[in-house]
């Protein structure tokens, strides 16, 4: 005689009640590795635009619609496979993600003029969009409730170290061959050749499952899970054991909406001044009278940060509360802003925008898990594709928010920037407490 059928929720409480990772580490690869080829994929026009200004006879503003159509494809990717991951699962979410950003890449690597150029960015945006919003989701319900900050961090973390790569690469490319950003777009291309037979054996979503009444499969990939994590320890484990919240109730009808507008808010303010920094920085330095390949060389000084700040939020992630943490982190990225806008010497940029990107690489993976935090699994990847995909509209009009302020001085540009992690730290306060607490 067999006993009865387990519940969803039995089958996502024994999940939760994991302290070790419990799948193989290859989970965690597949899916960082995509970040790292996606977020090369974000910044490496940042440093094109000054040579293709020059080859493709447009100016700055012109050049930056490669920019502002790179984060609409963006906003567009990730709200059709926001759809596709809900209805259909993470696994083909994630796969549709990163060949679509390989093949928008490949055209703008041959592009001869702006028009090509800005296809292929708004392709490759469209896959990028699609790539974090589905990643976020899926990390975010294969983890146990102990380890999503930590897991989640983990896998930005890769995405940051790609994004630390891209000024030593373009400082050695971009100066010095007129074809040099060609290969340096070049690299977001192969990301679909390195990341695809990563894939083909992610373990299935039991969050997502339980939501399609999909128990036994649910049951069968946790049930691996345990005896994974019982047989093979794993050294990421949860730093320590914070107590569980008790059961909260049933969410009201409009809570999924209420959650989104915020988000959407918090994401679309940040990313004014988040995207002005990756990928107009270039622009704003030589602007400011210094060269080329001095902007650059700063830029891959600051970079380092961003490997930085994205290990920290893997160390630290489960340690201290989100929101509180996210409030901090951005405080300091806007003070760290003014005093590079206020004193622009070699120095200060290098130290201060070093401070900077350690913000962007710790805040950034934190609210991804944050955000996903605050929607039912039903309809997370839904969730996060507003919020965040919405959001870079912020992102798509940098160009024509900071630009003009910079164009009265320096310090204008960045005060701008500095503003909008100001005003996202606001926002974010209205958020709820939720490290470790069973997501449902």
């Amino acid at each position: 005689m067999t006993g009865a059928a387990p519940t969803g929720e039995q089958v996502l409480g024994r999940l939760d009640a994991l302290t070790t990772w419990p799948y193989r580490p290859q989970v965690l690869v597949a899916v960082g590795a995509a970040w790292f080829f996606a977020f090369i994929d974000i910044v490496n026009v940042g440093y094109a635009l000054p040579v293709i200004t020059d080859q493709f006879h447009i100016s700055s503003s012109a050049a930056a619609m490669a920019v502002t159509l790179g984060l609409v494809g963006y906003v567009v990717g990730s709200l059709l496979d926001g759809v596709i991951g809900d209805r259909y699962g993470r696994r083909l979410a994630l796969t549709l993600s990163v060949i679509t950003f390989s093949i928008g890449s490949l055209i703008a690597v041959f592009s001869q003029d702006l028009t090509v150029l800005c296809v292929g960015r708004f392709i490759a945006g469209m896959g990028i969009g699609a790539e974090i919003s589905a990643a976020t989701a899926y990390i975010g319900e294969i983890s146990p409730a102990r380890l999503r900050g930590r897991a989640g961090g983990l896998a930005a973390a890769c995405g940051y170290v790609g994004m630390a790569a891209v000024p030593f690469i373009a400082m050695v490319l971009v100066p010095n061959f007129a074809w040099g950003w060609r290969v340096l777009l070049l690299i977001g291309a192969v990301g679909a050749v390195v990341v695809l037979p990563l894939r083909l054996h992610l373990p299935g979503s039991p969050r997502w499952l339980v939501t399609r009444d999909r128990l036994g499969e649910a049951d069968a990939i946790v049930a691996e899970a345990e005896r994974r994590a019982s047989e093979t320890p794993s050294r990421i484990r949860a730093t320590h054991l914070p107590r569980v919240p008790p059961p909260r109730p049933p969410r009201r009808r409009h809570a999924f909406a209420v959650y989104a507008a915020l988000f959407t808010a918090v994401w679309f303010v940040y990313y004014v001044g988040n995207y002005a920094w990756l990928t107009l920085a270039p622009t704003l330095l030589t602007d400011q009278g210094f060269s080329l390949s001095s902007s650059i060389g700063f830029l891959s000084v600051t970079g380092l940060g961003f490997v930085v700040g994205g290990f920290s939020a893997f160390a630290v992630g489960e340690r201290i509360e989100r929101k509180p943490m996210i409030v901090g982190l951005l405080a300091a990225w806007a003070i760290s802003l003014v005093i590079v806008g206020l004193w622009p010497s070699p120095g200060v940029i290098m130290v201060f925008g070093f401070v900077a990107s350690v913000t962007i690489g710790f805040a950034v993976p934190v609210m991804y898990v944050y955000t996903a935090e605050h929607f039912t699994s039903a309809r997370r990847a839904r969730g996060v594709s507003i919020a965040d995909g919405t959001g870079h509209i912020g992102g798509a009009i940098a160009p024509y928010v900071v630009l003009p302020a910079a164009g009265l001085s320096f310090a204008w540009g960045m005060g701008v920037m500095a503003i909008t992690g100001a005003v996202a730290a606001v926002l974010v306060l209205f958020g709820r407490r939720l490290n470790g607490a069973p997501v449902d």
